[in-house]
């Protein structure tokens, strides 16, 4: 599917609560722990996004639909009434070989970057039963400054995975300006790492929220 045909379609979604969708395409929302209690499968909404579009549920590393990116996230209402950021925007897995012996520009982290489509919905401290579309935005990472910016982050990756035999532990969440490495996985001490961008990268993406924007 071209970009241009997704947006369109996505863009009917605006103002939409996706929530009972979930129960229309198979998608589980919230699934029964070992404990026996209730936690919430914070994937639902970007899978209900994808059967939306006919797309299987894709963890590849390569962009979704070929040539551009499909990307969610969650926003928050302050109590002022400014929407800004709830989260961070998982990108792709951090490969300590592939990030060693490619250019940002030959990088997972740049194709998954360079074109885009963000889906955002607005949500509850608690998340709670919502997926209120917010907006749907097409990014293209094309500014100069910001380019700059996100391959400096990822080189900054690449030289302390360098200096430390490309040991992902080596890695932290401070480190990088638009673009972080984190901890993502399961389980209490996982290495794995992966690529977030930061709030102000959403910010950026979405250009209508944050400081000033009152709903």
């Amino acid at each position: 599917m071209e970009r241009n045909d997704a947006l369109v379609r996505l863009k009917t979604l605006e103002g939409e609560d996706l929530y009972s969708c979930a129960e229309h395409y198979g998608v589980t929302v919230w699934k029964k722990s070992t404990t026996g209690a209730m936690t919430l499968n914070k994937g639902w909404f970007g899978h209900v996004i994808e059967h939306f579009l006919g797309l299987p549920q894709n963890s590849a590393q390569s962009p979704n639909f070929g040539s551009w990116e499909l990307k969610t996230t969650s926003l928050k209402r302050k109590k002022c009434g400014t929407i800004v950021p709830k989260e961070t925007l998982a990108i792709t897995m951090i490969d300590p070989f592939e990030v060693l012996h490619k250019e940002f520009e030959d990088s997972h982290l740049f194709s998954k970057l360079k074109k885009m489509i963000l889906v955002s919905r607005i949500v509850s401290e608690k998340y709670e039963k919502s997926g209120l579309v917010f907006s749907v935005d097409t990014f293209d990472l094309d500014d100069v400054e910001l380019l700059r910016g996100i391959r400096n982050d990822y080189d900054l990756v690449r030289s302390v995975l360098k200096a430390n035999n490309g040991r992902l532990e080596s890695l932290s969440g401070k480190m990088g300006y638009w673009v972080q490495p984190r901890t993502k996985g399961s389980g209490h001490g996982s290495i794995s790492r992966a690529f977030y961008g930061r709030k102000r990268l959403i910010q950026k993406i979405i250009g209508k929220i944050g400081y000033g924007k009152i709903l």
